[in-house]
């Protein structure tokens, strides 16, 4: 299975500026899964979710693709890390409740994905996927935000990308959907975090790759007069979407 690797180089920039998934959201879910000795976070990075689960779950599988996000990830004695695809995990049949991939499934092989999570499911696991939009700040921060999301960087998008733009609705989903909350996620940053939370981006490391310079120069003035007081800190509100179903 092919694996396309978008955030190995930035490793060390995805686990410093990258936003914590919200309480409500992990509640909710351990509302619909009572039995909880094993959880699967699938496409692990640098191991946020996995962490959060293990004070819940007594193991937890976390896999990804990259060895170089989980050499970024904190080591519990109860989280079973381990370089997988999400297709082809490696994990026991029958022996999870939940599965959980994070801001990660519009990269993978999904009829693939879908064979080994019935796999690996234990009778009736919930299979809860998840992302998040773009984050707003205010609207002379966003406007700059925007033009080099848009426009700067459009042509250095990869294609999966539109699949997180539409909220998963457009990746076939082939179960039952629950019903779901809106939730919400925010993140601090001054004006150099959040430059290297825009670093973090797959396609500001293609355009540096393909072009020789950091499309981030393209908006750094523009951004420094936006932002003002360039310490102060903001705060980063992204919208999350949830889909989730019983296997």
């Amino acid at each position: 299975m092919n694996f396309k690797d978008y955030f190995s180089a930035q490793s060390d920039a995805y686990a410093r500026y990258r936003p914590e998934y919200p309480e409500e959201l992990y509640r909710f879910l351990l509302g619909l899964v009572p039995s909880r000795q094993k959880a699967w976070d699938c496409a692990t990075g640098n191991g946020q979710v996995a962490v959060r689960l293990a004070q819940y779950f007594e193991t937890v599988f976390a896999t990804d693709a990259s060895e170089a996000q989980i050499s970024h990830a904190k080591h519990l004695s109860n989280i079973q890390y381990r370089v997988a695809t999400a297709e082809n995990s490696g994990l026991p049949s029958e022996s999870v409740q939940l599965i959980t991939v994070g801001q990660a499934l519009h990269w993978f092989n999904f009829d693939a994905f879908y064979k080994e999570a019935r796999r690996v499911a234990a009778d009736n696991a919930l299979l809860a996927v998840w992302g998040y939009e773009l984050c707003e700040i205010n609207p002379e921060i966003d406007a700059v935000f925007m033009r080099y999301y848009r426009d700067i960087l459009s042509p250095f998008w990869p294609p999966e990308r539109e699949y997180v733009e539409k909220r998963y609705q457009t990746i076939p989903f082939p179960f039952t959907d629950l019903k779901v909350p809106g939730f919400f996620l925010y993140l601090k940053h001054n004006l150099e975090g959040f430059m290297g939370y825009l670093s973090s981006w797959s396609a500001t490391q293609k355009y540096l790759k393909q072009v020789g310079k950091n499309p981030l120069e393209l908006i750094e003035s523009d951004l420094i007069k936006a932002w003002g007081n360039p310490e102060e800190v903001k705060t980063l509100k992204f919208p999350l979407f949830l889909r989730a179903a019983y296997l």
